[in-house]
């Protein structure tokens, strides 16, 4: 996670890159629990080697629920805290698109664009995200999403 930022250089920020993640790979093992965790033992994620044989993937590729599930800690690793904020909550999606699958062993990383900013007079900012899930060496991403999520300030802002 990056240094505080003040409501005012958040502002300031709106329709700017505001983050981006360093890359992580996404494993067998990680996909097999999130598999576990989820009920979902598809073979195309769970069963390298019939994956291979009768997919277009050549082996394994995660699920796209878990593509979208690690955002929460790439966020957390790339973008700033709000100066003042005691807590991140997930609000939702506007949109998600799952643009190509990842393949096991391949490294992802998510790019943040700051859409908006609302400062609410009740302490709550509600903060517009485009994110983009790269696969390294890849031209088109895993996902495109429009991720909302609230930074809940310890002290309600003076609004202008």
């Amino acid at each position: 996670m990056k240094e505080a930022i003040t409501l005012k250089q958040l502002k300031a920020a709106v329709g700017t890159e505001i983050g981006c993640s360093e890359w992580r790979t996404v494993t067998q093992e990680m996909i097999n629990l999130f598999a576990d965790a989820t009920d979902d033992h598809q073979f195309i994620h769970v069963d390298p080697e019939r994956a291979a044989k009768e997919t277009p993937f050549g082996g394994t590729i995660a699920h796209g629920f878990l593509t979208i599930s690690l955002l929460s800690t790439l966020a957390y690793e790339a973008l700033p805290m709000i100066e003042g904020a005691t807590m991140g909550i997930n609000y939702g999606f506007d949109k998600v698109r799952f643009m190509s699958p990842v393949n096991t062993g391949r490294r992802v990383r998510a790019r943040f664009k700051l859409v908006d900013a609302d400062i609410r007079p009740s302490g709550r900012v509600l903060n517009n995200y485009e994110v983009t899930l790269d696969v390294e060496n890849l031209i088109k991403p895993a996902l495109v999403a429009n991720w909302l999520t609230i930074a809940v300030l310890e002290h309600p802002p003076e609004m202008d």
